[in-house]
């Protein structure tokens, strides 16, 4: 395999330096920001009598509502990062699962790190032969497609909202 091209490190170093800058944004992130809903109509983590709960109906909405730094988190981290991997590569890595999420800054931080590092762990055990296996039946529409698409669409899904994350924080520290 001498000189041959390997995709695996590519991608790991746009993971890498997708969730870096997303983490240097989350520096200092108070649970107010976390919070924050720059509009009516936000969604958002709310306390029920069941705990903290993200916002939302399957299917969304056409467009979306504006969502806050709390459940953009929520998104990334146990919708995209964790699910992705989860049950497919192993066990689920966050103590919340499906709706439930953190009302606050700090433990929505360390869940988020924790899903970017068992995701990035995980990918990369599979190798770069296992990047090229199809994901099967489980993906349903998407069984056809390789685990690299899958790490494609991650790290679009990491670089796009957390520049929506850095964002947000930008308007929350410039609002009147």
């Amino acid at each position: 395999m001498s000189g041959e091209r390997r995709i695996l490190p590519v991608l790991m170093l746009g993971v890498d330096e997708a969730a870096g800058r997303l983490q240097a944004r989350l520096d200092g992130l108070t649970d107010d920001e976390y919070r924050w809903e720059p509009v009516p109509g936000c969604w958002s983590v709310r306390e029920t009598a069941d705990g903290w709960r993200v916002d939302g109906t399957d299917p969304a909405p056409e467009p979306a509502p504006v969502t806050t730094i709390a459940w953009r988190m929520w998104h990334i981290a146990s919708f995209c990062l964790a699910e992705y991997v989860s049950p497919h590569l192993g066990e689920w890595p966050l103590p919340v699962a499906g709706s439930a999420w953190h009302g606050d800054a700090m433990t929505a931080r360390r869940d988020l790190d924790t899903a970017v590092d068992v995701f990035r762990t995980r990918v990369t055990a599979l190798g770069e032969d296992g990047l090229w296996a199809q994901l099967g039946d489980a993906w349903g529409p998407f069984a056809e497609s390789t685990w690299a698409d899958l790490v494609v669409h991650a790290l679009d899904e990491l670089a796009h909202h957390g520049a929506e994350i850095a964002l947000l924080r930008d308007l929350y520290r410039a609002r009147g």
